[in-house]
């Protein structure tokens, strides 16, 4: 055993750690904000009693969920005190018209004074003002509203006493549909929003195009919308703005398109500005807030803080502290410091071909 000789000794190799690299380029970003919000009417009108009386008729459409047409009838107050109230006042205007007439024809006679005309004059404009107030209220009498709607909520029933004021239902309009997007201050510099005074006649401007994502019957589903306006003014307790997309026809009444029904909670995707000269990275190969781990000719480590003008799930965006060309860490690295020597994927497939192309000769 003393006699055996010792093994031969090897010298220690610190082998590099082997990274992954991505090396830059320049490019054109087209940004996409992402926000959430509710869909709502762009009109709502709760129904009151403008008239008092017995409700008499209902349209079977005075339903929850009921869908009705412009100037429709939901509902009919009992009209007979209104309808005499009408032939009452036709009839005071008849006799106002004939005392008119009389007092005309003596004051052109002399025989009535100045006074006495203008009075009849006076009478005759009352009676006729109350004529069109009789009418108007048994106009009021059928319960239409301006647009196409549907019901959301029925408060009244056929027989019920309403007096005025009395609040009969929930109807809103389905011509558009509105959500309210939320946005922070960095994502305002990424979108082009319409201003103040850019209102067309429909309420709103022509603003960037959104996206709408919501699951319906388990399946994703899209919508194309558009931002119409902001609501001009910062959220005091979560400091954002609120920007408003506008959806013609939510429940596609006048065309084909996929119903969209109020209350669903949607996702949106905003299409942002576009930004020249901008380099693109990994999400995750950024440490900290702002440092890339950049590999220099000699392979190794230098730790470089960057400035990030925008990230999302997948890519952080820079527009400093780094050069196209460049050479940065994708993967995993541990503790890494300045000037720490590293293996590459490709160096590693180079000098593997380089062995290969040797062997052969």
């Amino acid at each position: 055993m003393s006699l055996r000789e010792q093994p031969p000794k090897k010298e220690r190799v610190d082998i590099d750690p082997l990274v992954a690299t991505l090396t830059l380029e320049i490019m054109t970003a087209n940004f996409e904000i992402r926000s959430q919000g509710t869909v709502r009417p762009r009109t709502e009108t709760v129904l009151s009693a403008e008239v008092s009386g017995t409700i008499v008729s209902i349209s079977p459409k005075f339903v929850a969920g009921g869908v009705f047409a412009k100037n429709e009838t939901l509902l009919r107050i009992d009209p007979t005190n209104y309808t005499v109230a009408v032939d009452q006042a036709e009839a005071l205007v008849t006799q106002r018209q004939i005392e008119h007439d009389g007092a005309n024809k003596l004051r052109s006679q002399g025989y009535r004074a100045e006074s006495e005309y203008a009075s009849a004059v006076a009478a005759l404009a009352s009676a006729r003002a109350e004529s069109v107030r009789a009418r108007r209220n048994l106009e009021r009498t059928f319960i239409r509203l301006p647009y196409d709607g549907i019901v959301r909520a029925k408060e009244t029933d056929l027989g019920q006493f309403v007096s005025t004021g009395t609040r009969i239902g929930v109807v809103f309009s389905t011509d558009y549909a509105e959500i309210r997007l939320p946005l922070t201050d960095v994502d305002l510099a990424f979108v082009d929003l319409p201003g103040p005074n850019q209102t067309t006649a429909s309420g709103g401007a022509d603003g960037p195009v959104v996206t709408l994502t919501a699951i319906q019957k388990g399946r994703p589903t899209e919508w194309q919308a558009r931002i119409v306006r902001t609501e001009g003014v910062v959220d005091e307790k979560s400091r954002v703005t609120y920007a408003v997309a506008q959806l013609a026809d939510p429940y596609g009444l006048h065309n084909d398109g996929i119903v969209l029904p109020i209350g669903t909670f949607v996702g949106a995707t905003i299409q942002g500005s576009t930004a020249e000269n901008i380099i693109r990275v990994p999400r995750g190969a950024v440490r900290g807030s702002r440092q890339l781990l950049f590999v220099d000719q000699d392979n190794k480590i230098e730790i470089r803080n960057v400035d990030i003008v925008r990230s999302d799930a997948e890519y952080s965006y820079l527009q400093g502290g780094a050069v196209e060309g460049e050479r940065i860490v994708v993967s995993a690295l541990g503790a890494p410091i300045n000037g720490m020597a590293v293996r590459t994927a490709d160096d590693v497939a180079e000098r593997a071909t380089i062995a290969e192309i040797k062997a052969a000769e």
